[in-house]
């Protein structure tokens, strides 16, 4: 897997989360590219490894 691959892969990911949030009515117009730079930002250091918000994984996918 290439790092271009890795960038496609997080600008998707990155897009289906922004996708829901506006379907929920999370984000409007008004400041959805902050919000989508932030939920890219947070999709990429998670997949590099790191996190910059200090978040955990609490998701089922960590689980065993």
């Amino acid at each position: 897997m290439g790092k271009e691959s890795t960038q496609e892969q997080v600008l998707r990911a990155s897009k289906e989360i922004a996708v829901k949030f506006i379907e929920v009515g999370r984000i409007s117009p008004s400041n959805f590219a902050e919000t989508f730079k932030t939920i890219y930002d947070a999709v990429d250091a998670t997949v590099r490894g790191g996190s910059q918000t200090g978040g955990t994984n609490t998701g089922a996918a960590g689980k065993p």
